[in-house]
């Protein structure tokens, strides 16, 4: 990730509007949670919300789920990506990892 650096003016409230650049870099947008972590004299921002909250994806990411579990040939996916789904079900994702392997699109 680059290095940025900007100023944020502090509020009487305690409130600060965090930067678009500083936004944009950590792929926040309105309702993203945030998480800091103080070490040192240094504040760590990250984001927290490291699942997905859209609804209508995570209805069709469980009906998909459901029926990979049941052994049921996804119209359209190959073999070789269905059987690799089965493998990995029941497994937690971070969608920001990094892969181990090589990814064929």
């Amino acid at each position: 990730m680059p290095t940025i650096h900007e100023v944020a003016t502090l509020t009487s409230k305690g409130q600060i509007t965090l930067p678009k650049s500083i936004r944009q870099a950590l792929g926040a947008d309105t309702g993203s949670k945030l998480a800091f972590e103080l070490r040192g004299g240094e504040v760590i921002v990250t984001r927290a919300d490291t699942g997905h909250e859209d609804p209508a994806i995570a209805a069709f990411l469980a009906l998909l789920a459901r029926d990979i579990e049941a052994g049921r040939n996804i119209r359209g996916l190959p073999e070789d990506l269905i059987r690799t789904m089965l493998e990995h079900t029941g497994h937690n994702v971070v969608l920001g990892d990094d892969f181990d392997e090589d990814v064929e699109i």
